[in-house]
């Protein structure tokens, strides 16, 4: 097990490295970028099979919802980022004239990234990503229920870059605690709000700034207004992608009354187009991370089980499931579920609906089903959420020019592309001016010349 002084060690070594002022150079950065891409490709073997061992993950998840993300955060950082990396010139009022205004971004120093377990190695890296785009040292502190995929993210990171630069260390609650009592210039977390608060409340101690990319109740509304075979498609597969463990998963189905039966119909052939009759047997279906886990999900399963209801805890299984006829007061409609379980509400007043989300905590996406533009305009601007995504799912995280992140409980600032890079920066303030021209006027003794002060500054 690390120990308190190990990490110290570590953390006192990447701020000495960080003075050396070698992170700043540009071509470091796109080198340092580059090594990390191909030191994921050289093991895409080892990565794959973690994440088979920890989730189940098919080989085809492993690459589009983990590599890809991954590897497009890269590409875009090397493309743009001489320009990221420029002073930003600023307008300057006529009253410090002649003279001339930048924002000039730097990188803070030594960074902590914390990450989940449910897309271990992705939301681990990409972080990261911004972090050595933006010029810093970081420590990565990957979860320790994915076991399998903390050891080869250990393994990646000790193969492509020096400890004193970029270090993973490993452990539980105890190796989060003892690196929380460090000094960092910003945390960032993915994980639970309940964490989140725990993480927040240590970095005050300090006064670090932090990134909390949190989770919540994802609310799925359909209208009338839909491709109803695409709409059922779109939902089942963003529900039940990695057995529902994914934090902006549509957590619940708000579905208008007048076409629930046939939406519901539309999502169970969905459901078996994609896992077959039997799920248990399907290559492509996930598992759930833990027996803890799984207990929590299986005592929701009850009420109105529409569609699946079967699990299997030898396996950690538990089938895509649809329960119909849920009301706001259920118990499943209390915590994010974060698992393969659907709840279904049914609506007819589109009003209700917003106001029921509205009395909630602000979630971290909000998923729109309709054609119907004044609709969609009335969504957007009456409710509030992380990110919103209309006709689809999930998808919207994976624009890089998109910053992603949550609201209030769902989360605290942003990242990806751009945003990446900013999280992991300081826009430092600069004025610089000649010494062509000074207005006497601001200096003592004032008399006499408050008048002309107000002229100046249209203040008579």
């Amino acid at each position: 097990m690390i120990t308190q002084s190990l990490i110290s060690e570590i953390v006192s070594k990447q701020r000495q490295f960080f003075y050396t002022g070698a992170t700043r150079d540009v071509s470091f950065r796109v080198e340092q970028l580059r090594n990390l891409k191909q030191g994921i490709m050289q093991y895409e073997h080892e990565i794959t099979q973690a994440l088979k061992a920890d989730l189940n993950k098919p080989e085809f998840e492993v690459y589009g919802a983990e590599f890809s993300l991954i590897f497009t955060e890269i590409a875009d950082a090397i493309k743009h980022l001489k320009n990221w990396v420029k002073p930003q010139r600023k307008g300057l009022e006529l009253s410090f004239l002649p003279g001339s205004a930048y924002l000039y971004p730097e990188p803070l120093g030594v960074g902590l990234i914390i990450g989940p377990w449910n897309y271990p190695f992705q939301l681990s890296l990409l972080p990261l990503v911004g972090a050595i785009a933006s010029g810093n040292c970081a420590i990565v502190k990957p979860s320790e229920i994915a076991s399998h995929t903390s050891h080869v993210i250990n393994d990646v990171i000790s193969k492509v870059f020096p400890r004193e630069y970029i270090a993973v260390v490993e452990g539980g609650v105890e190796t989060t605690q003892e690196l929380l009592q460090e000094k960092f210039d910003h945390i960032f977390f993915t994980g639970g709000t309940a964490v989140g608060k725990i993480i927040m409340k240590e970095a005050a101690k300090h006064l670090t700034p932090v990134t909390l990319e949190l989770g919540g109740k994802s609310p799925c509304i359909v209208d009338t207004d839909i491709n109803l075979e695409v709409s059922a498609r779109r939902i089942a597969w963003g529900k039940f992608l990695n057995a529902g463990q994914t934090c902006i998963a549509p957590d619940y189905l708000l579905v208008n009354k007048s076409i629930k039966q046939d939406l519901l119909k539309a999502i169970a052939d969905s459901i078996k187009e994609f896992y077959g009759d039997n799920p248990i047997d399907s290559p492509d279906y996930c598992r759930i991370i833990s027996e803890k886990h799984y207990t929590r999900l299986i005592n929701y399963i009850e009420g109105d089980i529409y569609f699946g209801g079967e699990y299997n805890s030898d396996k950690l299984f538990i089938a895509p499931t649809v329960i119909n006829n849920v009301s706001w007061q259920d118990s499943i409609m209390e915590e994010e579920i974060f698992g393969p379980i659907l709840p279904v509400i049914e609506y007819e007043d589109i009003n209700e609906v917003i106001a029921a989300i509205n009395s909630r905590p602000k979630p971290l996406a909000l998923y729109l089903f309709t054609n119907n533009k004044d609709l969609q305009g009335r969504i957007l601007r009456e409710t509030s959420s992380g990110g919103v995504c209309i006709n689809d799912t999930i998808k919207h995280c994976g624009v890089a020019s998109l910053p992603f992140g949550g609201v209030g409980d769902s989360g605290i600032g942003k990242y990806h592309g751009k945003a990446s890079f900013d999280v992991f920066s300081h826009y430092k303030s600069v004025l610089k001016r000649g010494f062509g021209f000074d207005m006497k006027v601001l200096y003592p003794p004032y008399e006499g010349k408050l008048a002309l002060l107000k002229r100046v500054f249209g203040k008579n």
